[in-house]
């Protein structure tokens, strides 16, 4: 009896599935520090306990998307070892902060499957749970994912697309406990702008750009367990190219949105995220914002703003081309919703 797994193909999802995912991890702040080194992140409420403590946290939290990436991580070996592309996010919600000691571990649930129509491949959505050792869960989200199938010929049941929101609804964010921006320090965090600032349709240019490196990124995906098989092996794809893990766009992107949106200082949900084009060692990462909405909240000084997060290879600002389909410079079309000091 073979100890080893090839992983699962399309053939072996079923709608209803329920994969408790291994290995737990333990956050600690090396999870921070090679972030910070990967990606020009410099979030003030990420990187000081003490401006964290200003603002109503018991200390600095990792950031956002340690958590979701750590999470994610854990999901590759059942969901997506097999992947030829990762394809999309729905309804993410980050339900509470997660701080160095925490131990994330994470579960998914089966709830859509549709093969392609060459027969090669198909379609999986699961929804994503990220829990702490206390059993509160810090992360919900949807993924799709194209996965291979073992044999061309296995049969599989009828499609099941799930209906998913197309937006999580500004009264369903969760605002984390004790959270007052009422005496924000806008020195410290970098920028004076505040939820009032900025205007729907208003865009901004992040003005700056990496070159992604190929032991940068690999480094990157390693750091969060994804052991999807394209990212590293160069015979996974018929041009013989790794495909840069979609997180690793998402966070460059995230850590250059901070020339104009310093103070975009929480995510708080992810509503859609499509990778639109794939992205290689030598591409260079732009991004630019766009405000799509805003909103209050009951915490003190805190107010949201909803941003599409836009990562090209190119230094356009061109989303879609007139056939509707992503420029092939767009990388990522990220939307989501972060909290501002008003």
């Amino acid at each position: 009896m073979s100890k080893t797994t090839a992983g699962r193909f399309f053939e072996d999802y079923r709608i209803g599935d329920v994969i408790e995912h291994a290995v737990p991890r333990t956050v600690s702040g090396g999870e921070r520090a090679l972030y910070h080194a990967l990606y020009p992140a410099r979030g003030a409420l990420y990187s000081s306990d003490e401006f964290a403590r200003a603002c109503g946290l018991p200390q600095s939290p990792v950031d956002d998307l340690i958590a979701f990436h750590i999470v994610f991580g854990k999901t590759v070996p059942d969901v997506s070892l097999n992947a030829i592309a990762n394809l999309g996010y729905a309804e993410a919600r980050f339900l509470a902060p997660v701080y160095p000691g925490d131990t994330l571990r994470s579960r998914s649930e089966v709830i859509g499957l549709k093969q392609n129509s060459n027969g090669k491949s198909g379609v999986v959505w699961v929804r994503t749970t990220g829990e702490n050792q206390r059993g509160e869960t810090v992360l919900s989200y949807v993924r799709w994912v194209m996965v291979r199938k073992r044999d061309v010929a296995a049969e599989v049941g009828a499609a099941v697309v799930p209906e998913l929101a197309p937006v999580v609804d500004a009264d369903d964010l969760v605002v984390p406990g004790g959270l007052d921006f009422s005496a924000y320090d806008f020195t410290q965090a970098g920028e004076l702008h505040r939820w009032g600032d900025y205007a729907t349709g208003e865009r901004i240019d992040h003005v700056d750009g990496v070159t992604v490196e190929e032991a940068e990124h690999m480094l990157a995906t390693r750091l969060w367990q994804n052991t999807s098989k394209v990212h590293f092996d160069g015979t996974q794809r018929a041009d013989g190219k790794r495909l840069v893990y979609g997180g690793h766009v998402i966070s460059m992107a995230r850590a250059l949105s901070f020339n104009g949106l310093a103070n975009a200082q929480m995510i708080a949900a992810i509503n859609s995220g499509s990778h639109a084009n794939p992205c290689f060692a030598g591409d260079t990462i732009r991004a630019w914002s766009e405000v799509l909405d805003r909103a209050e909240t009951v915490a003190p000084g805190v107010g949201a703003l909803r941003l599409r997060l836009v990562a090209t290879k190119g230094a356009g600002d061109v989303l879609r081309e007139e056939s509707g389909k992503y420029h092939p410079d767009v990388l990522l079309d990220l939307d989501y919703w972060v909290l501002i000091p008003r």
